[in-house]
Parts: C-alpha cells; structure tokens; sequence
C-alpha cells in the first residue's frame, strides 16, 4: 500500500513538472530566419549574433536554408509558420519572386525583419537593416579610379539580390561619364565562390584588368580562376563584405579592396528591433549602416581574423 502512494506521488510530481515545461515552452517566443544561402560565413556570423540575443532571453530560433531556390525559401516560410514563429528574419533568395512568403506571413499576422537586401515590396515588412551597399559600389569604383588611368571591367552580378543590384549601380554611377573606364562584361555569378570561378574561367580570352564582384564571395572566385589560369598579373579584384577570407588575401597582396559590412551590427540591430516589436514599441522602417573601403594600405586599422 505504501508503496502504491509512493509510486502515485511520484507520477503526480512527474506531470506537475512535465505540465510546467510545457507551459514554459508556450512562453517562449519562436523566431523564423532563412538566408539566401549559408555557403558564405557571412550569413554564418550573422546567424550566430541573431541567435546568441534570442537564446539570451530564453527563446527559440528556427533556421532555414533554401540554398539559392526562391520556391524552396517560400515552402520553408510556409513551413515555420506552422511551428508557430512570431517574427522571421529575412534575407530573401530573389527579391521578386518571395512575395507569395511575404503575403502568407501578413496573413498569418507574423512581422518581417528584412536583413541585408531588400525585398521589392518592402510594404509587406516591419522594417529593413542593410548596409549602404550604393556607397559600397561607389567606394571601390573611385578606388580604381584612383589606381589606373583606364580600365575594361568585368562585373560579377547576381540581379535577383537587391543588395548587388545597388552595389553594382554605386559602381556604375561612379564610372558614368569616364569613357576611359569601360564595362566589358556584366554577368550573373550567383554570388558564391564556385560558380563565380566557373564564370571567369569562361572570359578568361576577354581583355580586361578589373574584376568588381558583387560581394567577397564572387571575387574571390575570380581570383581562384585567374591564379589557376595564371592571370592574375596586373589585375585589379574588388568585393563588398570585408570578410576574413578577403582581408587575408589582402594581406598577401592578391586582392585590391573590399567595402566592408558589419554582418555582427545588423544580426544584433535586428534582434534588438524584433524585441521592441513585441513589446509593442515602434520601430524604424528602415536602417541603413555605412560602409568602408579596406585595402592593403589601411588593412592594419581592421581586424584581419574579424568582421567591421
């Protein structure tokens, strides 16, 4: 008999427990975040910060990657709804084409954190933190201005992103008007290593002594196919991220410049932003952070191992 109270004692401290964790994990809030790709530690460092002030205070964070597939994103989205997210991070795979997400999350009463490149229907988000990316663009164009009296210019692009769309438009503005400095190329690289360096060995019969791609990623596999080629000489690399991969290449002499961005400073602005969401606080629309140009010469002001 004793031993039958002691057992029901037991299971009633087990469900009296077991009750109280479930109740605590319905006071937690979920966030959603899916990034374009997380084959660049850009997205990686920008994750990590994300994470690090939800966890902090006990919450839950859901991550996606659709690896570069719009259809792919949008299904994932679908699919953390359903989990019960609150609000998502986004950085969207083509800013066009994720609009179908961005009308089920208005549905589904879930605000949007836009990161890093904007949406094209920015109505259908909470707010946008991005980096100057038209001054990024800008910032290497008068860079090789400064360096070479001419140039023919390949341009690595990738349309479907926002953020290379206007850094690439910082770029050519800045050209505009200088017949001397002439765009040979403008070609999709999709913004990664491999496929960039796969679209250079391809114009390696082209003329030309600038590479600008659109971010680290894209320049450095301009860079692997120039040096497998052997025609790096004399060439001129930019990207825009300022990453640790970059900035070692810089230090090496292979690179040229990098505009920097703070992947560390937007994944912490937004998670600051996604808490006063929910506390019912206003928030800026949209926030916008300043980039800077890191070459060789200035490369001892910046932490090599780091992000700005």
């Amino acid at each position: 008999m004793k031993r039958t109270k002691w057992i029901a004692a037991a299971l009633c401290i087990a469900l009296f427990f077991s009750g109280c964790a479930k109740e605590q994990d319905q006071e937690k809030h979920i966030f959603g975040a899916t990034y374009m790709t997380r084959n660049n530690p850009y997205f990686d460092v920008l994750n990590d910060e994300i994470a690090e002030g939800i966890e902090a205070n006990g919450d839950k964070l859901i991550v996606r990657d659709p690896l570069q597939d719009q259809e792919k994103q949008n299904q994932q989205i679908l699919d953390m709804i359903d989990e019960g997210i609150e609000i998502l991070f986004l950085n969207p795979v083509d800013k066009v084409k994720v609009k179908p997400a961005l009308k089920a999350c208005q549905e589904a009463g879930v605000e949007i954190i836009n990161i890093d490149t904007q949406v094209d229907d920015t109505d259908y988000v909470l707010s946008t933190i991005e980096t100057d990316n038209y001054q990024a663009g800008q910032e290497c164009a008068k860079d090789m201005m400064k360096r070479v009296d001419s140039a023919r210019i390949i341009i690595l692009d990738n349309p479907m992103q926002d953020s290379i769309v206007q850094r690439v438009q910082g770029f050519l503005d800045t050209i505009e008007g200088h017949p001397e400095y002439q765009v040979v190329q403008q070609i999709f690289s999709g913004g990664e290593i491999e496929i960039s360096a796969e679209v250079v060995s391809g114009l390696l019969d082209e003329d030309f002594n600038v590479v600008f791609g659109g971010n680290d990623p894209s320049a450095l596999g301009a860079l692997a196919a120039l040096q497998k080629a052997g025609r790096e000489e004399g060439i001129l690399i930019y990207g825009v991220d300022g990453s640790p991969d970059f900035k070692a290449m810089l230090d090496l002499g292979y690179v040229t410049g990098t505009s920097s961005q703070s992947p560390e400073t937007i994944g912490k602005t937004a998670t600051e932003m996604a808490y006063q969401a929910l506390d019912g606080k206003a928030v800026e629309k949209y926030v916008k952070l300043p980039s800077r140009l890191i070459t060789k010469e200035n490369l001892m002001n910046y932490d090599i191992d780091g992000w700005q």
